[in-house]
């Protein structure tokens, strides 16, 4: 096998890369390790793909853009579009699954739970973000509040959304378990179009590989190197997080009695995403400012906190039997014991 080599001087230090011959197909890249500090060692990768020598396709061919579409200085965004519609969904899926026996409130207060849920959405999944993801947002805090430049967290908004119902319940002297049974039913759609989001803004990509329906997005390493064909690992997400768990969601509350055990619902979700999130990390590219915290800890920070989200499902489900009581409806039919 032939293989030219070329040394790039970086910013950051020296590091050769190694780039193969055209008429080979097996090349072996010079990716940057992020070390402490300043520290960065060279790892090759060997890939049977690269920009010159593959047949995957580019993401720019797809024809896909963030924006929906412009009127003066108002951009419509498809990251906007899929929080917007994944909320009006719930607010209508909440809508039918409140008409069935044995609902925790009536469809009145299903108005005032949509405002709750979605300022904890957007204020958990922000702060979320800037606590996990990219903490230096605290030295300049009007960064914080542009939400327009992305970064949200769904750990956060997660969160966030079960500070929300509790608020909400002790207003209206509810059962706020009950009530986020309820919630969790339809949070999976808003999953699978914020996934479908991600991957038209060409973000959030996964890591290298040669797998045939691998993506070439642009821009993906650092120092001009060409881009390697990647996991679509938001589609992934979008599939397990969004079309799975919806399905695993909606059995759960229509074909079995568990609406009925306060907890259980929310524990089956919590276990249903911590799991699936935490197998998709392993196809996605951990993001640049935490590739250190992985190669240290050996998982991303995004299974790390799938780890507490697992263990609260299993306690949730295993422990909702003890909390069954006799349930009178807000509204529905007669009384479940």
């Amino acid at each position: 096998m032939e293989i030219t080599s070329v040394r790039a001087g970086f910013a950051l230090g020296q590091v050769e890369a190694h780039i193969p011959s055209p008429t080979h197909g097996l090349g072996v890249v010079a990716r940057p390790f992020y070390g402490s500090g300043s520290e960065i060692r060279e790892t090759r990768l060997i890939l049977p793909m690269l920009a010159a020598a593959t047949g995957h396709i580019r993401f720019e061919d797809l024809g896909l853009h963030p924006d929906v579409f412009s009127i003066g200085f108002f951009t419509l965004r498809w990251y906007s579009l899929a929080y917007i519609t994944g909320i009006l969904f719930g607010w209508w899926y909440l809508g039918k699954m409140l008409d069935r026996p044995g609902a925790p409130m009536s469809r009145a207060h299903a108005d005032d739970l949509v405002f709750y849920a979605t300022l904890g959405i957007i204020l958990g999944g922000r702060f979320g973000y800037v606590i996990f993801y990219a903490p230096e947002m605290f030295l300049h805090p009007l960064r914080i509040v542009r939400l327009w430049d992305g970064g949200m967290s769904f750990h956060g908004g997660a969160v966030g959304t079960g500070v929300g119902v509790i608020l909400f319940a002790r207003k209206h002297k509810l059962n706020w378990l009950r009530i986020l049974d309820y919630l969790v039913c339809a949070a999976p759609v808003g999953l699978f179009l914020g996934r479908l989001a991600n991957f038209v803004n060409g973000e959030l990509w996964g890591k290298p590989s040669d797998v045939p329906w691998a993506i070439i997005f642009p821009r993906t390493v650092p120092f001009g190197l060409p881009d390697p064909a990647r996991h679509p690992s938001q589609l992934y997400e979008a599939g397990l997080e969004g079309l799975v768990l919806f399905a695993v969601m909606s059995f759960a509350f229509w074909r079995t009695q568990s609406r009925y055990d306060p907890g259980k619902l929310s524990g089956l979700f919590l276990l249903g995403y911590g799991i699936a999130r935490f197998i998709v990390e392993f196809f996605r590219e951990p993001d640049q400012q935490l590739r250190a915290f992985a190669q240290v800890t050996g998982l991303h920070m995004g299974q790390w906190l799938c780890v507490p989200m697992i263990l609260g499902g299993l306690y949730l489900m295993n422990s909702a039997k003890g909390r069954r009581v006799r349930v009178e409806p807000i509204a529905g039919a007669d009384s479940v014991a």
